[in-house]
């Protein structure tokens, strides 16, 4: 349904989307959502077909050329980061498909309803939970538990997100997440196994086996139909990068669709470059070596 006020797609309601991606179900295809960190990676994700549009920080860091980890440092202000990759490059490029639009839930110095509505003034269709502190572990996740940038207000944004009618799909790595997000309102939930492998700046040591990503995106799934079933569960990271991978996930867990950010922006910009430059390299050319400099 297009915006009564431009005619093109955002904003739409909470319901408006669930609607989409259940049709989409339907009719037989796989829910896919990508992340964007630039308004041209926007524009032809959505030619390629893509349910959802993403605004990661993170996008900003990879386009770059850095490794979206960078999205979870302390390299800038992540909600204006993606509130300006949204306003400025993104939200003006698409045309029809929602936007999505990360927030950095644990910022301290944020009041989140606040925030929210910005968002949603914006034109974003709803929420994603990135950067999130579900992803990190060990003695620092247990003092952002302790210090008050807890996982919990990650669930608290989602919960908001849901009074005020924005759609939300959100990253887990536990089935404890998993339930606390199904609990807080969530509409999708985004099995994350890890930091995606490949390219120039993924990982090779720090990531599961696909076994376990299947194992892990399972246990994700059945934590959060404890609590409810009408539930999108789409798969994400570690060795899932490729479509035959995202195919194998789906073959064998509950999932019913991949986000990808590393594994399709930049990814598809790396080899592509990379070949297209060494075509142009191969061109002939005439050898003008002998000919008399024809300089001052």
């Amino acid at each position: 349904m297009p915006n009564p006020w431009t005619g093109k797609g955002n904003p739409y309601t909470r319901k408006e989307v669930i609607e989409r991606l259940r049709s989409t179900l339907k009719n037989g295809q796989p829910l896919i959502a990508a992340g964007a960190g630039t308004g041209i990676s926007a524009k032809f994700i959505e030619r390629g077909g893509a349910d959802l549009i993403i605004i990661y920080n993170s996008g900003r860091f990879r386009m770059a050329g850095h490794g979206s980890t960078a999205g979870l440092m302390a390299y800038g202000d992540a909600n204006a980061v993606a509130m300006e990759i949204g306003e400025y490059e993104v939200l003006p490029i698409v045309e029809e498909i929602p936007v999505i639009c990360g927030v950095h839930a644990s910022d301290p110095r944020r009041r989140m309803w606040h925030w929210l509505l910005q968002v949603k003034d914006m034109g974003f269709s709803g929420v994603n939970n990135f950067p999130t502190h579900t992803i990190v572990d060990g003695h620092f996740r247990q003092v952002l538990e302790e210090t008050g940038m807890s996982v919990k207000k990650e669930f608290e944004m989602v919960a908001l997100a849901r009074k005020m009618d924005l759609f939300s799909i959100v990253y887990v790595a536990t089935a404890e997440e998993a339930k606390a997000m199904a609990e807080a309102g969530a509409d999708a939930i985004i099995a994350h196994v890890g930091t995606t492998i490949g390219g120039s700046i993924g990982v090779t040591g720090a990531v599961c086996t696909m076994d376990d990503a299947v194992k892990r995106t399972q246990t994700i799934i059945d934590g959060a139909r404890s609590v409810r079933k009408d539930i999108f569960f789409l798969s994400h990271g570690g060795p899932i990068c490729t479509p035959e991978d995202a195919a194998y996930i789906n073959a064998h867990t509950d999932c019913v669709g991949f986000v990808g950010a590393s594994s399709l922006e930049r990814m598809a910009v790396e080899q592509s470059l990379i070949d297209l430059t060494r075509k142009f390299k191969g061109i002939p050319v005439r050898d003008t070596s002998l000919e008399p400099f024809q300089g001052a």
